[in-house]
């Protein structure tokens, strides 16, 4: 039992952690965010199996972490509410060619960022190009060239 506590207290630590961080997290890896990931993963590991590293153990824990994915997933397909609080909403980064200075600070993303991708995806050059930018709730950013 204590390895379904320890599971889930984990599970919920990390997506709130993973939550408060930003979707800039998600979407942009730098090279910090990867030793950090691989530090989380560490201590994540020791906490979850403590001290049993059993293959019945780590089992039960894979099983029970799988079954709260899948259990948080109906959780959000049937209350929109928590899917919003979870996954978060879009974030308008720059509307009809201006740039949301406090929308980009939230975010912790920058306007080259936006400008980067404006450039790789629809080969826009110049923020002047940009009818509108959004950050989409998976930490993508949709750019709407203007017409």
């Amino acid at each position: 039992m204590e390895t379904v506590i320890r599971g889930a207290a984990i599970y919920f630590i990390l997506l709130i952690a993973l939550r408060l961080s930003g979707r800039r997290t998600v979407a942009q890896m730098t090279p910090f965010d990867l030793v950090l990931l691989l530090i989380i993963a560490e201590t994540t590991q020791q906490a979850l199996l403590g001290d049993d590293f059993s293959i019945i153990n780590a089992a039960l824990l894979i099983i029970v972490l799988f079954s709260m994915d899948i259990g948080l997933s109906y959780i959000k397909k049937w209350a929109p509410r928590v899917a919003r609080i979870i996954d978060g909403t879009p974030t308008v980064l720059i509307s009809d060619g201006k740039p949301d200075l406090r929308a980009f600070a939230r975010a912790r993303v920058s306007l080259d960022d936006v400008l980067t991708t404006a450039r790789v995806e629809q080969g826009l050059e110049q923020l002047t190009q940009i009818k509108s930018a959004v950050l989409e709730a998976d930490g993508a950013v949709s750019i709407i060239p203007k017409e």
